[in-house]
């Protein structure tokens, strides 16, 4: 009789498959410039590739909602994964922005849904006194990725063309893939708590969305998003073309801005176990804001840009470990694909607004200069400032442990 994997194993699991994710999404950031200049596309429209990408992950997450929770999480994940590789592999062969945005399009039907069973999975298998600690661990693949994938991509990029990167994420994906199918369990004790009338969430997906914690912990994901997506997808434009920062040190800014984040994630778990998240969140939101505003409201900022980014990238991280681990409290067993696809719709839509909404403010200058980015700053620091509030109303509302 085969063995079932131990605890450990499933995350390191679906921690691999979040890798892939995270980096598929993450690469194409800092790669902006590059397939710029090569496909004629328009510095300040850079957003419209991540919005795009992001807009299509909100769209599955919503129809996801409705029959996620149908299947076996196995399966789900292996279909969500493969779906991603191939929309990745597309965007290697892109020739223009309508066939760069097609792929990037379908990547994110696929990516959008991944993520919400992977965090399914972990709400599933990890009780809720260690949920903190397995979050953070899954987590560590954003500054993993940012460690290893990123530069490694950037790289790749600078020695083969801006093409690469795109086919080297497919290719390990499609590693990742088989691997969590052949041995990940099946995963269908939700399924078996849906049957139980004991157990049910509820009637319908509106009597979920009815509870006022799930309606505030998915303002506070929009909130969260929609401000820090108008930033993200600018900051590799910005730093070369507007300070100056040079194309071959990139990588190493990844490096370092990944590695502070993969630190920080080592005691985020713990300390959001042990204090709770929204006093873990508080202090990060805090350090989070005062990265933005040195650097991007001071020009030049009066400290270093690979330090601008390490505090930008550590600080991010902390709050996510928080903001993941106070998520996973509040849906029923039953319901969490559901709930994790609806809130993953709604990190998607807030990221493509945030990205569309930059694209829209921002005009490309001399040199390829960003000219007002001033004021996407602004606007993400009004929304992170609101951030603290609605992550102290979610704790104090969770329900009993789930």
């Amino acid at each position: 009789m085969p063995r079932t994997p131990s605890e450990r194993a499933i995350l390191f699991l679906v921690a691999a498959v979040q890798f892939v994710n995270v980096l598929d999404f993450m690469i194409v950031m800092p790669l902006g410039p590059d397939f710029a200049r090569a496909l004629a596309i328009s510095p300040s429209h850079l957003g419209y590739i991540g919005g795009s990408y992001t807009a299509a992950a909100c769209v599955t997450g919503l129809l996801g909602s409705l029959f996620l929770d149908r299947f076996d999480r196995r399966t789900a994940l292996g279909v969500s994964v493969l779906g991603l590789v191939i929309g990745t592999a597309l965007g290697g062969f892109a020739t223009g922005l309508p066939t760069l945005l097609a792929a990037r399009v379908l990547a994110g039907a696929f990516g959008g849904p991944a993520t919400s069973v992977a965090l399914s999975i972990i709400a599933d298998v990890v009780p809720l006194e260690r949920r903190g600690r397995a979050m953070s661990a899954v987590m560590t693949s954003f500054t993993l990725a940012s460690i290893a994938g990123v530069p490694a991509g950037l790289e790749l990029a600078r020695r083969g063309g801006w093409r690469m990167p795109f086919l080297g994420v497919a290719a390990l994906g499609l590693v990742v893939t088989v691997l969590a199918v052949t041995l990940l369990p099946s995963l269908r004790g939700h399924l078996d708590r849906a049957a139980d009338p004991a157990h049910r969430a509820g009637p319908s997906l509106g009597s979920m969305l009815q509870r006022p914690t799930v309606r505030v912990s998915y303002i506070a994901n929009v909130v969260t998003n929609v401000g820090m997506f108008a930033l993200i997808p600018n900051i590799s434009p910005y730093v070369q073309s507007n300070l100056g920062y040079p194309r071959e040190d990139l990588g190493q800014l990844y490096f370092f801005g990944g590695l502070a984040g993969f630190l920080v994630m080592q005691v985020a778990g713990p300390l959001v176990d042990r204090f709770g998240p929204s006093l873990v969140a508080g202090p990060a939101t805090a350090l989070n804001m005062a990265t933005i505003a040195v650097g991007f409201l001071l020009v030049p900022p009066p400290i270093p840009v690979a330090a601008v980014f390490v505090g930008f990238m550590a600080s991010t991280g902390f709050r996510n470990v928080a903001m993941s681990t106070l998520a996973s409290r509040v849906p029923l067993p039953a319901e969490r694909a559901r709930f994790m696809s609806i809130q993953s719709a709604a990190q998607h839509a807030a990221s493509a607004m945030g990205a569309f909404a930059s694209s829209h403010i921002l005009a490309t200058g001399h040199g390829g200069r960003l000219v007002h980015m001033s004021r996407v700053a602004w606007f993400t620091l009004a929304m992170t400032a609101l951030l603290p509030a609605l992550l102290l109303r979610v704790e104090r509302d969770t329900a009993a442990p789930r």
